[in-house]
Formats: structure tokens, sequence, C-alpha cells
């Protein structure tokens, strides 16, 4: 949601409020504007994702079969959000920018091919990726504890003498939908920031997020980190336990195609 100037009165009241706007004003596709840029790239994110985390593990492991430490976990984790940031910065910047415009206005952008033409025309690649530094921040962390309570929980609701990578769909989506809970509650207060980076005017920020951090504590408080709460919640649970479902099934399935 677009920054409010003192004395203004916020867009929306709150995710409901939000929710009947934009169906009002711009039908059920405004409730998925900006979705071209994520959709295009999120299977090679999660591919690269989960391939830096077994990355990560391997770095860390002397043999194949060696069972991993949480804070271990955590840092293949970390490395599996390094491995992702190429994909995803610019692809969020897209996405954020489209975002902003609203359905009562004449947009700036008519689509994510239209955002690359214009950021590149007014400052070349590093306008496309920029806030690569503050999804640095947001994913390293996040994705950190997202396979380390996912690699947990999956481990904790075994029960004793079962082997935990024995696929179990209410355990995998148990796991998942929870880690998915952790990962934004980790990923938001700098995805928050991110946003407001990556959508504001040229020159607004000149010290990158320590600048939108000083303004949104001045301004909002510390709440104002974790404004949007609530829909990213409705939408962590369900989107990661079938992320981790599919991943679990996709694994086991290949495994059992010789050489491979």
């Amino acid at each position: 949601m677009p920054r409010v100037s003192a004395g203004q009165t916020p867009l929306y009241s709150g995710t409901y409020d939000c929710f009947k706007k934009t169906i009002k004003a711009e039908g059920f596709k405004g409730l998925y504007k900006g979705m071209g840029a994520p959709l295009s790239g999120i299977a090679p994110i999660f591919a690269i994702s989960f391939l830096g985390f077994s990355v990560g593990k391997k770095m860390q492991q002397d043999t194949p079969d060696q069972k991993l430490s949480a804070i271990q976990l955590f840092k293949a984790g970390c490395l599996a959000g390094v491995f992702t940031t190429a994909i995803m910065a610019p692809g969020e910047r897209i996405k954020c920018l489209l975002q902003v415009q609203h359905g009562h206005a004449k947009p700036k952008y008519s689509g994510p091919i239209d955002v690359i033409k214009q950021l590149y025309k007014e400052g070349g690649v590093r306008s496309i990726f920029r806030g690569t530094g503050a999804t640095l921040l947001r994913d390293v962390p996040a994705s950190g504890v997202y396979f380390m309570s996912y690699e947990w929980l999956k481990k904790a609701t075994t029960p004793a003498g079962e082997d935990p990578s024995k696929i179990n769909p209410l355990r995998a989506i148990f796991a998942g939908g929870c880690a998915g809970i952790v990962n934004w509650l980790v990923a938001l207060p700098p995805d928050v920031l991110k946003s407001r980076l990556q959508t504001a005017p040229d020159g607004l920020y000149p010290n990158g997020m320590r600048d939108v951090l000083r303004q949104v504590i001045r301004e909002e408080g510390v709440g104002g980190l974790f404004k949007g709460l609530t829909p990213v919640m409705l939408r962590a649970f369900p989107s990661n336990a079938a992320c981790f479902l599919g991943y679990e099934i996709a694994y086991k399935f290949l495994d059992k195609i010789p050489g491979l």
C-alpha cells in the first residue's frame, strides 16, 4: 500500500477493505495484478532454492547420510536465499511497481515487459535490480528459518522408530505450512522496507534501507514493519504446505528413476 502523508486518510483501513475496494475498482483480476513476473519466475526460483539448500547441506556433511543439526540446516537454508536473489530481486521490483498502480488512475506501466523497458530506459540494469541488497537481507535469514523449521517439524512429528524421510502427506502439509508462517514472520519487516524502497521515486532514499527504516519507525512505529501481516499469514500456510508436499512427492519420484 502506498505511503500515507501526514494528515491524509489511508487508502485502505485493513485487509477486507482493500479486498472490497480492489474488487469494486478493478474486478477480480485486480487481485492478481503484478502476478506475471512472479509466475514466470516461480518454478526456477523454487528449483534454485531447493538446489541451494541441498548444496548447503552437502557442504557441511562428511558422509551423504550424516544428520545435520538445526544450526547447520539454518546455514544451508541461508545459502538457498543467496542463490535465489539474482532472480527474485528484479521480479519483486516489477511486481511491486505493478501492484501499487490503482484502477482509478491511468497506469504508468501496461505490464511486466513495459516495466522492464521503462526501468532500463530510466536507469539501466541497475534500476531493474534496485533492492537487491534488501532482498538479500530478507531472504537469507528467512530461508534459513524456513528450511530449518520444516526439517525440525517433520522430524518432531515422526513417530519413534519411523524414518522422517518417508513421505507422509499430512506431516509434510503441517510442517510445510508452519515453516511458511515462520518464514514470513522473519521476512515481513525487511519485505516492507524492500517494497517501499523498490517503489519509491529515484533519490527519495539516498541511503537505501536505512532511510526507509528511519521513516517507517518515525511515522508508524514498529507496527509499520508488520503492515500486511494478516493477508501474508492467510497465504503462508496453504501455499507453503502445497510447496513442500509437491517437493517431497517429486523428490521421491525422481529418486526412483535410474541414473538420476
